[in-house]
């Protein structure tokens, strides 16, 4: 061989080297995974007017300090479970307990005065009887024996009010529940109405919602109603209704209360929610919830063709919903395919958009 067609030989075989192996044909490539799809269909919804509300506690209080003293003792704090009747805090009782002493030693001293002013009783009427003595003597005796008896029940009050006071200084739980907020730390003092802990009963939560004054007829004629909580993706049923008896001059709303079942875990006060007062059905065009997307003001879903190529379609929301689908007005038609993993559609291919409908 001629050096020529040697060199020649060693540069293309460099060159190969260099482009490493090659792409191997497209049937030998891996599939793609198809994308999960489902079809938009024409099915009966409920029909529903919404309002805002908020869930709350049916039971929460703060318990407030009914004595002055230092807080000595505090056993509980925030999330903690506690359980009726369990002792949550101590104020210092020793000048409570100083009080219960006095007063008890005020009864013993008004129970001896009241035995000997009944014994100085009894010894002058026996002397009237005899003519010993005169009336006046027994009236004063009488006198002075109901008023030792007056001393006595005036002093057993005040022993059991310096007793009733001792036990304020020992704060226990007035219901089982949840602590939500602490008021206080160990060692402040603690005064009379000072709050020191919040808490509530989880085990029964209400939705308070505000409706307009026209929609309250309905409502009072049985309208069923649905709790939709967005930030657990969650809807509850109501177990009752109640419409307060008045209304907002101002905004001409009134309040609805909506009992919440005694299984709906996971609630806490203060989360927002969004009543559903359900007044007929219809059919509506609806795609599951999953499969739409929201990117600033564009609100959309991605078709799936018969190929299995999404393409972005912007579509229009209608009012109607429940906890699988939301209503589409226009963009799309019935028996569409659309993708529920928006994110993984939005990764594959490109392909022109979709005109909409």
């Amino acid at each position: 061989m001629k050096p020529a067609s040697l060199a020649l030989a060693a540069v293309t075989g460099l060159v190969l080297a260099a482009c490493g192996p090659s792409e191997p044909p497209a049937a030998q490539r891996p599939a793609t995974a198809p994308l999960p799809t489902a079809a938009a269909e024409l099915r009966e919804v409920d029909l529903s007017t919404s309002a805002e509300a908020v869930v709350e506690a049916v039971r929460q209080s703060t318990v407030s300090a009914q004595v002055s003293g230092r807080i000595v003792d505090i056993r509980f704090d925030v999330g903690d479970r506690v359980e009726k009747g369990s002792v949550i805090l101590r104020i210092d009782e020793r000048a409570a307990s100083q009080a219960v002493a006095a007063s008890e030693a005020q009864v013993r001293e008004a129970e001896a005065s009241l035995v000997n002013a009944r014994a100085q009783y009894e010894r002058t009427k026996q002397l009237v009887a005899q003519k010993f003595v005169s009336q006046a003597a027994l009236d004063k005796a009488e006198a002075d024996f109901k008023a030792a008896e007056s001393r006595m029940k005036a002093n057993l009050a005040g022993a059991g009010a310096a007793a009733t006071e001792r036990s304020f200084t020992t704060i226990v739980a007035p219901y089982s529940g949840v602590v939500s907020a602490r008021h206080v730390q160990l060692g402040e003092m603690a005064a009379p109405g000072k709050p020191l802990l919040t808490g509530f009963d989880p085990s029964s939560l209400r939705v308070v919602a505000t409706v307009p004054s026209a929609q309250v007829a309905a409502i009072q004629a049985g309208a069923k109603v649905r709790i939709e909580v967005p930030s657990l993706g969650r809807w509850v049923d109501v177990k009752s209704v109640t419409v307060v008896p008045s209304a907002d001059p101002r905004t001409h709303t009134t309040q609805v209360r909506l009992d919440l079942p005694d299984n709906a875990k996971g609630l806490l006060p203060g989360v927002f929610a969004r009543a559903h007062f359900i007044t007929s059905r219809a059919p509506r065009l609806m795609v599951p919830r999953e499969s739409v997307i929201h990117r600033s003001e564009v609100t959309a879903v991605y078709v799936v063709d018969d190929k299995g190529a999404p393409s972005l379609r912007q579509v229009r929301l209608g009012t109607a919903s429940d906890e699988r689908g939301v209503e589409v007005l226009a963009g799309l038609r019935s028996g569409e395919k659309v993708a529920l993993e928006p994110v993984k559609a939005g990764m594959a291919p490109a392909v022109p958009a979709a005109p909409a409908n």
